[in-house]
């Protein structure tokens, strides 16, 4: 199969996204983070890590991110050596300290000004994959059906951007919803190294699918500077991520960070154009639906006044829990809520 031209980014209307003013929007500062060894930690989150970039309030970052566990699933899935970028071999090549997750993760980013009880506003404006190239597949006993798989597959994908789609060669055509699997700030300093793969209260390996260009990520400080790392492109991927993968490729992307004072959060929590999303991650499956509802319901009572029975009877007749993912030690539970039902 040949592969695609990739397009340019589609840019998120920022006037609409931000909510600000188109003047202002064009005044933000733009920095840049390209896949080098010297810009990527390779499975982990760590307050210890040594940011790779300081930016202000209000700035913006264009990034790169390589492909969760490296290059050399899509090598055994077919996909031809040329079609590699050189950043990707660069630090497949040069990040030799990795795990104990899987995730090559680009940051820390540390943010001027950010103190533990802070929140992060991460607005999502621009997300592509990479390259034409992504991979999916299952490891021996992995995911949610480990007994009925108990060997290895890998399938390869095209990922056609200019029809929005990514081939399944003779099985199937997937429309494109690019994201990064993964935003994280570094988890308070006792915390030590934890692993990229499960998901908390600082974020990480959220692996939600709706984290799309449009969105807005909420995410509690914990260190001063936040820490904020991002990776884990998906070119798409089901409710569940039932196999363990999602359609796994480098991405790269564009956000505006911005500092929230005096906000107080627990769990991330994200603002699509049309939804509040409250998330939560458990070893236990009913106890993350419990905290993903209990979120919506504290949201809904501080942020808008709303009485704690009102909120909880709300959630009931028009709050959706969704499995996010199923497969990552802390399974991911997030209620999506219209914002257009508030009088």
């Amino acid at each position: 199969m040949t592969v695609r031209r990739v397009v340019p980014m589609v840019s998120v209307v920022l006037a609409l996204v931000a909510g600000l003013p188109t003047a202002a929007a064009a005044q933000a500062r733009v920095h840049e983070l390209p896949l080098t060894p010297a810009n990527v930690h390779w499975g982990y989150y760590d307050a210890a890590v040594p940011p790779v970039l300081t930016i202000r309030s209000g700035d913006r970052v264009r990034l790169e991110a390589l492909v969760a566990r490296g290059l050399d699933r899509l090598r055994l899935a077919g996909v031809p050596e040329s079609s590699f970028t050189a950043g990707e071999r660069s630090v497949e090549a040069g990040v030799t300290e990795r795990g104990p997750g899987a995730h090559p993760l680009t940051g820390p980013i540390h943010v001027e000004g950010a103190e533990p009880g802070d929140v992060l506003e991460i607005r999502i404006l621009e997300v592509e994959p990479l390259t034409g190239w992504g991979v999916s597949g299952f490891l021996p006993g992995g995911g949610t059906l480990p007994d009925d798989f108990p060997y290895a597959a890998l399938r390869r994908f095209e990922l056609d951007t200019a029809a929005g789609v990514a081939l399944m060669e003779g099985v199937a055509t997937i429309p494109l919803r690019p994201f990064f699997g993964s935003f994280g700030v570094a988890p308070p300093v006792l915390r030590g190294r934890v692993s990229s793969r499960p998901p908390d209260y600082f974020g990480g390996n959220l692996d939600n699918r709706d984290l799309v260009a449009g969105t807005t990520l909420f995410l509690p400080v914990h260190v001063d500077g936040a820490l904020l790392s991002i990776g884990d492109g998906h070119a798409a991927q089901g409710d569940g991520e039932v196999s363990g993968t999602a359609i796994e490729t480098s991405m790269r992307g564009m956000v505006e960070v911005r500092l929230r004072k005096g906000v107080s959060l627990s769990w991330p929590r994200a603002e699509t154009p049309t939804h509040w999303i409250s998330m939560a991650f458990h070893p236990d499956l009913d106890e993350a639906a419990r905290l993903a509802t209990r979120a919506m319901v504290d949201y809904l009572v501080s942020e808008h006044g709303m009485d704690p029975a009102d909120a909880y009877i709300l959630c009931s007749v028009a709050l959706d829990l969704r499995i996010t993912q199923l497969v990552d030690g802390n399974k991911g539970v997030h209620g999506a809520l219209a914002r257009n039902l508030l009088n």
